[in-house]
């Protein structure tokens, strides 16, 4: 029969055939340089396991041709013996191996995901937010398997097959070499076919992956939280039904017919290796009829014929399975390779007592994204995973460029769009500990983006971002962040307890610690009522918890950080006027001494500032208190009439 391995790797392989370099392989070989004992003692046992398999043809030889004829019983009883001391004594001898082989492959697993996953918390956000996190997922699962299957299985297989070749080859050659020629002359019929009858194979594999990655995609996309409650609310669960029902009828019907292709060349091969069967038995008989050779030889040739031909057919596919598994490698590696745009100086200080001083100095940023810093689309032999459309099953433009002429500000249509290529432009001022800095503005003006320049989820494209005068390009990341608590526009919550979120920001932080920050956020009664109180699962995402929950949840978890500035993200924009009335008492302690910075989208916050800063396409075009912005008459006074006049401040 063909083997599983070559026959398979025929199948998955594409037309094109994936490449293998030299520098690939040396970078291969450094990550089995921990495992050289571990491999050298994999390469034993396979020769103890080959040299055994030798023997058992060489025992029935003897008993057919010496030992039944002699009427020796005693040989017998002790050839009988060797015979089921072989088979034990290779099973231990495979524990064995298959302990160093799953050391070695399991080692290599955890190397490389341990140095991807470090890669990966060294990437910015820009990385993130131009990358698919199910691509990542693969390289991480997916990839590092394969990369793991070519040292522990692929290139084991190669050897083990090599060696077994090699001494089935010597010895039948020692038994008789016209058998052995005929024999190997059966070799090209099995390359023909594989290549002629894998094309058609691959084709309904590669049928098969696509309509598995368009199902898969579909319950990823309807089956998270989000796409859940979007389904539910239009009731479209009978059409998602339908449409899950059609894709997986296809996946069902693709793997019928591979089953049954499959099936049909499994058959052929069959026929080619009964071919090869047939004439040297044919021939050896007619040997032993003639009185060249005894029936115990043919008898052990024939074992031998079998082996020869599965090791063979191994070989036949192993340069296209070795090759599949590199290139799980070359995507490791990519990604491993990736240079990173945040980068901490080999002699970054590490911000010590930070004051919290923070000055923005011309600065200037866009969003342009070097292609040299994101991973590439990458050919997956054996795996179609790339999906354009979920619903639609392809991608589908109409060709119509958005309307530029208006943008929405909160709803409100605006004579003029936001949409630019520059997102900040020539940002400069100077927030001292103790102020709060109000940034107000209409939607889509550069306020969000501003704020993630502060602890340097971005870098400027041009100018400085100091703190307490150092740039901060100059600081240690950790110390960056040790000095900054934010509270982002998406609040954000682990499928965790209310503790673990909260201890997110300081795991050394005692109970009565969370419980004071959880009581500043006014947050604490809320999660004492709760039938586990702070031991409570919040939910994937928080979906548990409310918007305004989850708000104060963040907010009592930057409480908790005690950090020297304060960075507010339309933090009290879900909250109601009860419980806002609450926070901003809370923030009022919280921020005394600290430098914060406010996206408001309430008035009372903006009363509050010492500086509002009012954003437009990107720039500052007003600056001051509440009643200079209102006495100049500009952008902010028409903000007010339209978004914050009718609210009540106490």
């Amino acid at each position: 029969m063909w083997h599983g391995g070559g026959w398979f790797a025929y199948m998955r392989s594409g037309d094109e055939k994936p490449k293998v370099t030299r520098q690939l392989l040396l970078r291969v070989l450094t990550y089995a340089r921990g495992y050289w004992w571990h491999i050298a003692g994999m390469l034993v046992t396979i020769l103890l396991t080959t040299g055994l398999s030798l023997l058992t043809p060489l025992i029935f030889r003897n008993m057919i041709d010496v030992v039944i004829p002699a009427k020796d019983v005693n040989r017998l009883v002790w050839l009988g013996v060797s015979l089921l001391m072989i088979p034990a004594l290779t099973g231990g001898i495979n524990v064995i191996q298959r302990r160093l082989n799953a050391t070695v492959g399991e080692g290599v697993i955890y190397d490389l995901r341990s140095t991807l996953f470090a890669r990966l918390q060294r990437m910015s956000l820009r990385f993130f937010t131009n990358t698919k996190s199910g691509e990542l997922m693969s390289r991480l699962n997916n990839d590092v398997v394969g990369a793991q299957n070519a040292i522990s299985n692929t290139i084991v297989n190669i050897v083990t097959n090599l060696i077994e070749a090699i001494a089935l080859f010597i010895v039948m050659f020692t038994l008789e070499w016209r058998l052995t020629l005929i024999s190997v002359l059966i070799l090209p019929l099995f390359i023909i076919a594989a290549q002629r009858l894998g094309k058609v194979l691959r084709d309904i594999a590669r049928q098969g992956m696509e309509m598995n990655a368009q199902m898969n995609a579909h319950m990823n996309e309807t089956l998270n939280i989000g796409g859940a409650l979007l389904v539910k609310l239009f009731g479209r669960s009978q059409q998602e039904e339908e449409r899950f029902r059609e894709r997986a009828a296809g996946v069902r019907d693709i793997g019928i017919r591979r089953a049954v292709v499959g099936s049909t060349f499994f058959v052929i091969f069959g026929l080619i290796t009964a071919v090869g069967t047939a004439l040297v038995y044919g021939l050896g008989g007619w040997y032993v009829i003639q009185g060249s050779f005894t029936v115990g030889t043919i008898v052990a040739f024939g074992s031998y014929l079998g082996n020869l031909y599965g090791t063979l057919q191994g070989l036949a596919g192993a340069p296209v399975e070795f090759s599949t598994s590199m290139v799980s490698f070359e995507r490791v590696f990519e990604l491993i390779d990736l240079p990173q745009d945040i980068i901490e100086k080999e002699e970054a200080i590490v911000l010590q007592n930070a004051q919290g001083e923070l000055e923005f100095d011309n600065v200037s940023f866009n969003y342009h994204i070097d292609s040299t810093l994101l991973l590439k689309d990458v050919k997956r032999y054996g795996k179609m995973e790339d999906v354009g459309a979920v619903l639609s099953l392809a991608n589908k433009s109409n060709g119509k460029k958005k309307d530029e002429g208006t943008a929405s500000v909160d709803g409100e249509s605006e004579s003029v769009s936001q949409a630019r290529e520059v997102a900040l432009e020539g940002i400069s001022f100077t927030a001292r500990p103790g102020n709060l800095v109000a940034l107000v503005g209409p939607s889509g003006a550069g306020k969000t983006t501003l704020t993630y320049l502060i602890p340097r989820l971005y870098d400027p494209t041009d100018g400085v971002i100091r703190m307490d005068g150092r740039d901060v390009k100059d600081l240690t990341l950790a110390s960056l962040a040790n000095a900054i608590g934010m509270v982002t526009q998406e609040t954000y919550l682990f499928h965790d307890t209310i503790r673990t979120n909260l201890t997110y920001a300081r795991p050394e932080a005692t109970a009565d610690e969370v419980e004071t920050a959880a009581r500043a956020a006014n947050i604490h009664n809320f999660i004492m009522d709760l039938p586990d109180g702070y031991d409570t699962i919040v939910g994937e995402r928080g979906y548990r918890l409310s918007g305004g929950e989850k708000q104060r949840i963040a907010l009592a978890r930057v409480i908790l950080k005690d950090p020297r500035i304060l960075v507010l993200d339309e933090a009290t924009s879900h909250l109601d006027s009860e419980s806002e009335a609450l926070i901003q008492d809370a923030l009022k302690r919280v921020m005394a001494g600290r430098t914060s910075i406010v996206i408001a989208h309430r008035l009372s916050t903006i009363l509050a500032a010492d500086l509002i800063l009012v954003m437009d396409r990107g720039r500052i075009v007003e600056r001051g208190t509440h009643d200079e912005l209102i006495a100049t008459g500009g952008l902010y006074s028409q903000l007010y009439e339209t978004q914050f006049r009718g609210e009540r401040v106490n």
